[in-house]
C-alpha cells in the first residue's frame, strides 16, 4: 500500500479517535459494510472495525483473514476470530476497556444485548454519524472511482435509447441495462433497476414488469454503477414514439425544477433550503401533492448517503468535496410519471454536475 493511501486511513481512524476523546470512551466498533470498509480497506462481507484511543483492529473470521490481510493498512491489525462479538469483549478485557461506544444506526438490539452479557464491565454507548460524516467529503480517489461509475451509467443510458420501441417489456430494458454496465467494468448494479413505462411511472420505485412499451409512453430508467465499491445513480424518461402536448409540458417542469435544484447547490446551504428551490416550482404549478420525495441524497460506498440529505427536513448543511443527486419528479396515478436526475459534486463556489447523458425530452423508437 502506498504511503498516500496509508495516510488517507489514518486521518480517517483519526477522525473516530476525535469523537472517542469527546465522549471520554476508550473503543469504537462498527461492522456496517460501508464504514467498515471505509475505515480499513476491508471489501468483505463481514468482520468489525475496532478503533480504540491509539491503536486499531479488523476483526474477521477464517473465511476473510488473508483477505484482510492484503487489504488492510499497516495502521489496522488483523485478528481472526471466531464471533465477532466475543472477538470485541476479548480486546476490551485485554485492554480494560470501561466506556466503549457502538455504531447505533447499524447495531441491532440483540447484538447490543449480546455484548453487554459479554463484557459486562463495559458501559456501552450508542453513537450516530461518527464514520458517516466523513464519508460525505470525498477525496481526489474516491471522486476518480465514483466519476467512473457515473461514466458507467452514461454509456449504458446511450446504449439503451436505441432498443427502446414498441413491444419490447420492460425488464428486457433492466436486463439489457444491468448487463451492458457489468460488460463495459462496473462491478454490479447499485440497486435493482427501475423501468417503469405508462401508468407505472407514476411509481417512483416501480420495478420492472412484463409489460410492453406501447407508443405514446413516457418510459422512466433508474439505474447505477458501481465501480471501485462507489455508486452512480442516474434517472431519465424518454417517449416512446410520440409525446403530447401534457408530457412535454410536464416534463418541462420537471426539468425546470431540477434545474433550480442544481444551481442552488452550493456550499453553506441546508439540505432543506436546496429542496425547497426545486420543490417551490413543481408547487407553484399546483403539482406539489405528486411530489413526495426528497430532492435527493448523499452517494458514495452506498448509492443513499446521509450526508447530504436533500429533503424539506434536512438541516444538513453542503460543504465542497460532498455529492449528491438532484432528482425531482412528478407522479400522477393511472396517467405515469416523470423523473429526471443527475449526481453532483459540491465545489468551493457551486457545484459541478457529473452526470453527462443529455435531459432533452427525447422521443425515441
Amino acid at each position: 500500500m502506498r504511503k498516500e493511501e496509508q495516510l488517507v486511513y489514518k486521518r480517517r481512524l483519526d477522525s473516530v479517535r476525535e469523537h472517542l476523546a469527546g465522549a471520554g470512551a476508550e473503543l469504537f466498533w462498527s461492522s456496517a459494510a460501508a464504514n467498515r470498509r471505509w475505515l480499513s480497506g476491508f471489501t468483505g462481507s463481514s468482520g468489525a472495525v475496532v478503533i480504540g484511543r491509539e491503536k486499531a483492529w479488523l476483526l474477521v473470521d477464517f473465511r476473510y483473514t488473508e483477505q484482510a490481510g492484503a487489504e488492510a493498512p499497516p495502521e489496522v491489525e488483523v485478528v481472526e476470530v471466531e464471533e465477532i462479538h466475543k472477538g470485541i469483549a476479548a480486546l476490551c478485557a485485554n485492554l480494560a476497556v470501561r466506556k466503549g461506544c457502538f455504531d447505533s444506526r447499524h447495531t441491532t438490539y440483540k447484538n447490543y444485548q449480546k455484548l453487554g452479557e459479554l463484557a459486562p464491565q463495559v458501559e456501552w454507548l450508542g453513537v450516530e454519524n461518527w464514520v458517516e460524516t466523513g464519508r460525505g467529503r470525498k477525496d481526489q480517489a474516491e471522486l476518480a472511482a465514483l466519476s467512473r461509475a457515473v461514466e458507467l451509467a452514461d454509456v449504458a443510458f446511450t446504449h439503451i435509447i436505441d432498443m427502446i420501441k414498441p413491444g419490447i417489456p420492460e425488464r428486457e430494458l433492466a436486463l439489457e441495462l444491468e448487463y451492458y454496465m457489468r460488460r463495459a467494468g462496473a462491478e454490479g448494479t447499485a440497486f435493482p433497476v427501475i423501468v417503469a413505462s405508462g401508468p407505472r411511472g407514476a411509481l417512483p420505485h416501480g420495478r420492472p414488469s412484463e409489460r410492453r412499451l406501447a407508443a405514446g409512453d413516457l418510459v422512466t430508467m433508474d439505474f447505477g454503477a458501481i465501480y471501485a465499491g462507489y455508486c452512480s445513480d442516474i434517472t431519465r424518461t424518454v417517449a416512446v414514439g410520440h409525446c403530447d402536448a401534457r408530457q412535454r409540458e410536464l416534463y418541462n417542469l420537471v426539468l425546470t425544477a431540477q434545474l433550480a435544484g442544481i444551481e442552488a447547490v452550493t456550499p453553506g446551504k441546508t439540505g432543506r433550503e436546496v429542496d425547497a428551490a426545486a420543490r417551490e416550482i413543481i408547487q407553484a404549478a399546483g403539482y406539489g401533492a405528486n411530489f413526495g420525495h426528497g430532492l435527493g441524497h448523499g452517494i458514495g460506498l452506498e448509492v443513499h448517503e446521509e450526508f447530504p440529505r436533500l429533503s424539506r427536513t434536512s438541516e444538513v448543511m453542503l460543504q465542497p468535496g460532498m455529492v449528491c443527486s438532484v432528482e425531482p419528479g412528478v407522479y400522477l396515478p393511472g396517467w405515469g410519471g416523470i423523473r429526471i436526475e443527475d449526481l453532483v459534486l459540491v465545489e468551493e463556489k457551486g457545484c459541478r454536475v457529473l452526470t453527462k447523458s443529455s435531459k432533452e425530452l427525447l422521443v425515441v423508437g
